[in-house]
C-alpha cells in the first residue's frame, strides 16, 4: 500500500500556529507567573501540614484553607509591618548614625589579627589602612559597589507597593490551590503521562519531594540560623539586633551565610562592649555559622533522596539566573533532569512499570 501523503505546509503552519499560541498564552500570563510559581512552591511544602489541619477541624477543606489562608497573610504582613514599625521608630536614631558615620575613625587592629595563620598579616595591613584614611576613605572605596548592589536590588525589587501586591496575589494563588489541589495535580500528572508515558508519574513524587526538601534544607535552616544569630545579637546588646536578623534571613536564603552580619558584629563587640562580650560573639557566631553543615543535609533527606550538592549548585545557580525564586526552581530542575538521565541509564528497552496515581500535591 501507499503510504499516506502528508502536506507539509500544512504540517509546519499548524506548528507555528501552534507555537504562537502557547508564546501568546505566557506572554498574556507573564505578569502572574512569578507569583503562579511561588504559591505552587508553597502550596506543595505545606501541603501535609494542610491535611493534618483538615483532619483537625472536622475534615473540612474549606475551614482549613481559610485557616492556612490567615496564618500566610499573617506571616506576610507582620513582618511586614514591623520592618515598618521599627525604622518608624529608630528614624532619629538612624539619621543621627548617619551624620555621624563621616567623622567616625576605626580603632586600630587588635594584636591576636596578625598573628592569624594565612591571613592575619594582610588583613592587619588593609585594617591599618583604613584606619589611616578614616570613615570618608572607608565610604568612597565602599560607595562604587554599593551604587551597584542599590541599582541591581532595585531592579529585581522594584517599588514596595508592587511587591507587597505580588505577594498578595501569591497568597490568593495560594488559597486557590488548597481548595483544588487534587484537580491541579491530576492536570500536571495527565500532562506528563501523555509526554513521557508512565515515567512522567514517577516524576511527580520527584517534584514534590524535591520542593519539600529544598523548602526544608533551605528555608527551614537559615530560619534556624537567623533567629539563632538574632538572639545572640540581642543578649549582647547589639544595635539594631532585629533588623540584623532579618539581614541575616536574607543572606541565609541566598546561601551566603550569617557570617557576613555575625562576625564585624563580633569585632565590634571587642571594642564597644568588652572582651567578655566579643568572646561570646565569637563563639555564638561559629555555632550559627555551623549550624548549617549538620542541620540542612538531614532536612534535605527528610524531603527527598536529593544530593546535597545538587540542591547547593541548584540553590546557587537558580538565585543567579532567576532571582529568588531560583533557590527553588534551580534544585527541582537539576533533580528531575538527574532523574531522567538515570532511568535513561539503566533503561532496558522494556515499558517502565505502572504506577499508582497521585493524590495531591503531597504525593
Amino acid at each position: 500500500m501507499n503510504a499516506p501523503k502528508v502536506d507539509l505546509a500544512k504540517l509546519v503552519l499548524s506548528i507555528m500556529a501552534l507555537c504562537g499560541l502557547i508564546a501568546g498564552v505566557f506572554w498574556i500570563l507573564r505578569p502572574f507567573l512569578s507569583a503562579v510559581i511561588w504559591a505552587t512552591f508553597i502550596a506543595v511544602s505545606t501541603w501535609p501540614l494542610l491535611l493534618r489541619l483538615q483532619k483537625i477541624l472536622w475534615g473540612k477543606r474549606g475551614l482549613a484553607t481559610a485557616v492556612m489562608t490567615l496564618a500566610l497573610l499573617l506571616v506576610v504582613l507582620l513582618p511586614f509591618l514591623g520592618a515598618v514599625g521599627t525604622l518608624i521608630n529608630n528614624g532619629d536614631t538612624i539619621a543621627n548614625f548617619a551624620k555621624a558615620l563621616p567623622a567616625y575613625h576605626l580603632p586600630p587592629p587588635p594584636g591576636f589579627l596578625e598573628k592569624v595563620p594565612v591571613v592575619g598579616e594582610k588583613a592587619a595591613e588593609t585594617w591599618l589602612k583604613l584606619t589611616e584614611g578614616g570613615m570618608q576613605g572607608l565610604m568612597d572605596k565602599v560607595s562604587p559597589y554599593a551604587v551597584k548592589v542599590a541599582q541591581w536590588f532595585a531592579s529585581r525589587v522594584g517599588s514596595l507597593g508592587v511587591l507587597f501586591a505580588q505577594v498578595l496575589l501569591t497568597v490568593a494563588i495560594t488559597a486557590v490551590l488548597y481548595a483544588s489541589g487534587e484537580g491541579a495535580v491530576e492536570t500536571v500528572r495527565a500532562f506528563l503521562h501523555r509526554l513521557l508515558g508512565q515515567r512522567g508519574d514517577d516524576l511527580l513524587p520527584l517534584i514534590g519531594g524535591a520542593i519539600r526538601g529544598v523548602a526544608m534544607g533551605v528555608v527551614v535552616t537559615a530560619l534556624a540560623q537567623s533567629l539563632f544569630g538574632g538572639i545572640g545579637l540581642a543578649i549582647a546588646g547589639v544595635p539594631f539586633a532585629g533588623p540584623l536578623t532579618a539581614a541575616m534571613l536574607i543572606l541565609c536564603i541566598a546561601q551566603v551565610g550569617p557570617g557576613l552580619i555575625l562576625i564585624p558584629a563580633a569585632v565590634w563587640g571587642f571594642y564597644s562592649l568588652g572582651t567578655g562580650w566579643g568572646v561570646f560573639l565569637v563563639i555564638w557566631s561559629v555555632v550559627a555559622v555551623s549550624m548549617d553543615n549538620f542541620i540542612k543535609p538531614i532536612l534535605i533527606k527528610m524531603g527527598a533522596p536529593i544530593p546535597v550538592l545538587l540542591v547547593f549548585a541548584g540553590v546557587l545557580g537558580g538565585l543567579m539566573s532567576l532571582g529568588l525564586v531560583g533557590i527553588f526552581v534551580g534544585p527541582v530542575v537539576l533533580a528531575v533532569a538527574q532523574s531522567l538521565f538515570n532511568a535513561w541509564l539503566k533503561w532496558d528497552g522494556a515499558p517502565p512499570a505502572e504506577a499508582p496515581a497521585p493524590q495531591g500535591p503531597s504525593s
